[in-house]
């Protein structure tokens, strides 16, 4: 995955669920545009460079996540998010 191509951001929706996921530090099960899937608890949103990421803890490593790269996510508490391009 290049890291030049164009970020797209999400729908507004997508975001304030996934900032509820980070408030309540959330285990998510995380499916990926190119097909990986992860369960990682909701740690924080950030922005660098116009660009977002979800911060998440994947067994113990901290990994950054391009919200553009995110296909879905889900919760009990929460149901399944398809994320989509706002």
């Amino acid at each position: 995955m290049s890291m030049n191509d164009t970020y797209q951001p999400i729908n507004c929706d997508d975001y304030d669920n996934l900032e509820l996921a980070c408030q309540h530090h959330l285990i998510l099960t995380l499916e990926l545009k190119d097909g990986e899937v992860l369960k990682a608890k909701a740690n924080d949103l950030l922005s660098r460079k116009n660009v977002e990421y979800l911060v998440v803890d994947v067994s113990g490593e901290t990994r950054e996540l391009r919200l553009d790269k995110i296909a879905s996510f889900s919760h009990p508490e929460i149901g399944t998010v398809v994320v989509s391009e706002s």
